[in-house]
């Protein structure tokens, strides 16, 4: 049997890379100064009670396999995590936590649906706001299909990779349904957290 631990996450600052400042930017735009912060402590005390959940499931770290969302599957998956946790990021400090007791790292995403994202949302913040608004929709248009083609990926990549009697934990964006597309004989349990 094959078990994956569902985790729903919301992404850090650190982890949008390149583009987090302007994301910074239109956030603070909206809805001011202290909204950001609030965002920035509700996501920190997210990933607290994620870290503590996970502790508290007692798991067999030499059969345990890590997929996270926006890891490409590249052959540097490990020096990315690391690039990522030393800048500061709960999320990618939680990976190498979990590989330092013997978890393995798999790279999980297809990187150019990736890059492919990457591009829009790049795009899309470097317009003004008129021309920003079209290039929000034409996003909005292809998001949901690029969506499920990472999906698919995401799923075929597990299925690949996660052996009998191993467990999988997957950290992923809230909006992805990767669990739509696994195979039946992985049982997914999601990983309640309370914030």
């Amino acid at each position: 049997m094959r078990k994956l631990i569902y985790v729903p996450i919301v992404h850090t600052e650190t982890d949008m890379g390149s583009v987090s400042e302007s994301l910074k930017e239109k956030y603070i735009e909206k809805y001011g100064q202290s909204k950001w912060l609030d965002h920035v402590n509700k996501i920190d005390s997210l990933w607290d009670c994620i870290e503590g959940e996970l502790d508290a499931l007692g798991l067999c770290y030499k059969n345990l396999k890590i997929y996270q969302d926006g890891l490409p599957n590249c052959g540097v998956e490990e020096k990315i995590v690391r690039d990522v946790a030393e800048k500061g990021s709960k999320n990618y400090r939680l990976l190498i936590k979990l590989s330092g007791k013997g978890a393995q790292l798999i790279g999980t995403e297809d990187p150019k649906l990736l890059i492919e994202e990457y591009k829009i949302i790049q795009s899309a913040l470097g317009q003004t706001k008129e021309k920003s608004k079209d290039m929000i929709d034409e996003y909005k248009k292809k998001a949901e299909k690029q969506l499920t083609e990472r999906d698919k990926y995401i799923s075929k990549r597990i299925n690949e990779t996660l052996k009998d009697n191993e467990t999988g934990i997957l950290f992923i964006g809230i909006m992805h349904k990767v669990n739509e597309f696994l195979p039946k004989d992985i049982k997914v349990d999601f990983l309640n957290i309370a914030v």
